[in-house]
């Protein structure tokens, strides 16, 4: 019941629409019974200032944001915390009687969507595909998380050098490595415990792998092989990893825990991870039904 007494949050991006975010908030304000509102606002970088401007006239108590908006709103916030600040990322904004700071929850929805099936990464090896957001979110995260190794694969390209150098800067158990040496991938592959997706392959409908043949067939029923992708459910990645006998995860998981952490900054309250879950399983197999 929307009054004058309702909290609004938003979600900023362009486009915006296809967000799933407003399920899993307003599903929560409606589970633990608080009075607030979640929105899709469809901005762009040019209209970011004056969204921010609003957000502190209107006191919104905060938004949740996409790429790029995540790296253009760093400049026109008031703080941003230790783990943004190394990310250079924001999806989170919290409106604190008008002092706008920003956050980033990404990696630790990683970690928490995995400590919900009883995995840490606390002296574990992982392999990360990829180092894009998503990537390095998971990539700093594994770091915090007491991780003993982090291999970093990425596609060799002119920001190949300076990406290494950054993430290497973080720690001195993460090592960035060539996406196309198939044979060190494999070794890295075969020390790993948890193997981590965070490219778009396998997003709706394209049908590639992120890994050869060869590289897949390295996966065992000792691998916890995770996907940041939740449409489709199943991805192929995942569905290959299963064929090789390994435990798998889609990005639901993640995309949840990860709205937990904003809700939690917002509200002061833990979301209800389960029941949201489980709207957010029931409003992406609706979608792959169209």
């Amino acid at each position: 019941m929307i009054d004058g007494h309702t909290k609004l949050f938003g979600f900023l991006a362009h486009p915006a629409a296809h967000s799933l975010s407003p399920l899993i908030h307003n599903t929560s304000f409606k589970v633990i019974g608080i009075n607030g509102a979640y929105l899709a606002f469809d901005v762009t970088s040019a209209g970011l200032a004056d969204s921010l401007a609003a957000m502190r006239t209107m006191n919104i108590g905060g938004f949740n944001l996409s790429m790029p908006l995540k790296t253009d709103v760093i400049p026109l916030l008031d703080e941003v915390t230790p783990r943004a600040e190394r990310l250079q990322a924001v999806n989170t904004v919290v409106n604190r009687d008008g002092r706008l700071v920003g956050d980033s929850t990404d990696g630790q929805g990683f970690i928490d969507a995995l400590k919900t099936n009883d995995i840490t990464l606390d002296e574990k090896v992982i392999t990360v595909l990829g180092s894009g957001g998503a990537g390095r979110a998971i990539i700093s995260a594994a770091v915090d998380a007491g991780a003993r190794k982090v291999y970093v694969f990425k596609r060799t390209n002119d920001l190949f050098e300076s990406r290494k150098e950054q993430l290497e800067a973080w720690s001195n158990v993460v090592e960035v490595l060539p996406y196309e040496d198939e044979e060190l991938m494999i070794k890295a592959v075969d020390q790993s415990q948890i193997i981590a997706n965070s490219t778009n392959i396998g997003m709706a409908g394209d049908k590639s792998l992120p890994v050869t043949p060869a590289v897949l067939n390295h996966l065992t029923s000792n691998h916890i092989v995770t996907d940041a992708i939740y449409f489709p459910l199943e991805t192929p990645f995942i569905r290959a990893a299963k064929k090789q006998g390994s435990h798998t995860y889609n990005g639901i998981g993640m995309l949840v825990n990860q709205a937990a952490g904003s809700f939690l900054e917002w509200t002061g309250q833990r979301m209800p991870v389960d029941q949201v879950i489980q709207a957010v399983h029931e409003a992406v197999r609706q979608r792959e039904k169209k």
